[in-house]
């Protein structure tokens, strides 16, 4: 006989343990499900080679509220300063927390810990947790949707909440379309130290070839995403690590100072994607799963994040049944613009700045140049990378 739950998550990760504490906590008298494909062991050795995420000061308020992240963890560093850049033309702009009266513009959280932490959260609340197991059919009935795992395991949902990634084989089971459109470009992923410290400053430069960025982290590394075109990144995987510095070196400059080593490195094409939709059968779709941007501006774990606020706001408040048509519908129509607006501008920023017309060049550098000679133009920029979305939704 199958279990009832009022609420199943499908994804154990950052997005869908976030999902699944937040719903707990604003609505203590949910009966929750998670469901992760992965087993996650408690124990962890620090690498130089942990991959990080930004998260924008919106997201960190957030998660503070719901006491799931410590801004004095180990494995988390603040983004104090920006500096926006392209290569080989005058424009430039910074910005700054205090210009903000903000503690920081957000911070570098390395994924391994934090999804440890997220983890062992859902291991001690009273949810239940089918770890690791996966969901291999899907029936629809009136007022639920029957899963069968892996394990043999039946559940009843009144609501399913995909968050299980970009490859999310739940979307692909339910029948959901994956829209994609990939980009000329790939991305060099790696940690690197650099000689003097970062002091919480980091950094996005725009080259011929693609966007750099360079977030710091703790014991004066950076986080790099390197992004060039696709021809180019198996000649420069292939490079040691005294060659990859070099190259490193002289396409980024000296702004953040001396390069003096690099981790594993890690490359991946760049797509933008969409689900075709959000919402399905007493289904919603969200994260990675439901979106994949460019990481220019570091805003896709952001993006989930408020997938997930408005959801379990929503889970909260909403005068519709759970998991009913018109309650998946008021959260589609809740995100749709938030996610358009950031996968357009990010979209927009990739094609920008990676154009080489002489024009779009000029036209760049005076906007950069502007901002830093009039702050007030900085302003959505800076609300861009601290999270901060118009009014209207329910965040």
């Amino acid at each position: 006989m199958a279990k009832q739950f009022d609420v199943v998550v499908i994804g154990g990760g950052l997005v869908g343990a976030s999902c699944a504490l937040s719903i707990s906590k604003k609505n203590p008298s949910l009966n929750i499900a998670v469901i992760e494909a992965n087993q996650v062991t408690t124990d962890y050795h620090p690498s130089f080679d942990d991959r990080s995420i930004a998260l924008a000061q919106q997201s960190v308020e957030y998660l503070q509220s719901l006491n799931l992240f410590e801004i004095n963890a180990p494995y988390a560093a603040a983004i104090k300063n920006v500096s926006v850049s392209d290569k080989g033309h005058f424009g430039k702009t910074h910005i700054q927390c205090d210009e903000f009266a903000k503690p920081s513009l957000g911070y570098v959280v390395e994924v391994n810990p934090f999804g440890r932490a997220l983890y062992q959260r859902l291991v001690q609340s009273n949810m239940s947790l089918f770890c690791p197991d996966s969901v291999t059919d899907i029936k629809q009935t009136l007022y639920s949707n029957v899963l069968t795992l892996q394990s043999g395991e039946q559940l009843n949902a009144k609501l399913i909440i995909v968050a299980d990634g970009a490859q999310s084989p739940t979307r692909q089971l339910m029948g959901l379309n994956f829209n994609t459109q990939p980009y000329e470009q790939g991305a060099i992923i790696a940690n690197i130290e650099v000689a003097a410290g970062h002091n919480n400053h980091a950094f996005e430069r725009f080259t011929q070839h693609g966007p750099m960025a360079l977030l710091p982290m703790s014991n004066n590394r950076y986080s790099l995403v390197w992004c060039m075109e696709k021809s180019q990144t198996d000649s420069y995987m292939a490079l040691n690590e005294i060659e990859f510095l070099s190259a490193l070196q002289s396409a980024f400059g000296y702004r953040a100072g001396q390069f003096v080593k690099v981790g594993m490195r890690a490359s991946y094409p760049l797509v933008y994607g969409q689900a075709e939709s959000l919402i399905a059968h007493r289904t919603v779709v969200i994260g990675n799963a439901a979106h994949a941007i460019h990481p220019i501006a570091g805003q896709g774990f952001n993006l989930g994040l408020r997938d997930v606020q408005v959801l379990s706001d929503l889970i909260a408040n909403s005068p519709n049944e759970l998991g009913s048509y018109a309650f998946t519908r008021e959260y589609e129509q809740l995100r749709r613009q938030d996610i358009n607006t950031v996968m357009t501008l990010t979209d927009a920023l990739v094609r920008l700045f990676s154009n080489s017309s002489r024009v779009l060049a000029l036209g760049r550098s005076i906007g950069l140049f502007s901002m830093d000679l009039f702050p007030a133009l900085k302003a959505p920029l800076a609300k861009q990378l601290m999270g901060q979305v118009k009014q209207g939704s329910r965040l």
